[in-house]
């Protein structure tokens, strides 16, 4: 079984940063590809951004293209969401996902565990 448990939310004003954090339990973290997705109220849930287990297959949503970076450490089971030029628009509740596939893959039925959520909030 895998657990996510995501952090690093919080409230920031547009033009802001913040650094999510997504720690994954058990062995099969390392060979899996991880993917953050949204949720905004009254939204479908979006994929953000997704990294296969090498970190060298990387895939963005056009809207955050150029300002949020995804990356992952192995050895510490964690993959990391860096949100840079923050928009109201980003305003979302941010979840960590977990596929045992091999690919990065846009669609949220492909994802097998799923974090609890954060919320990040952007104020104009």
């Amino acid at each position: 079984q895998v657990q996510l448990v995501e952090s690093g939310g919080g409230l920031v004003q547009a033009g802001g940063s913040l650094r999510l954090s997504c720690a994954a339990s058990g062995r099969t973290f390392s060979s899996s590809v991880m993917a953050w997705f949204r949720q905004a109220p009254g939204k479908e849930r979006e994929f953000v951004a997704g990294i296969n287990w090498s970190g060298g297959r990387r895939h963005y949503t056009e809207s955050v293209k150029g300002r949020f970076t995804i990356s992952r450490d192995n050895a510490k089971n964690t993959v990391f969401l860096q949100m840079n030029s923050l928009k109201p628009e980003d305003t979302a509740i941010y979840y960590c996902a977990l596929d045992l596939g091999g690919t990065v893959k846009t669609m949220e039925r492909a994802y097998d565990y799923w974090g609890q959520g954060t919320q990040v909030t952007v104020s104009s």
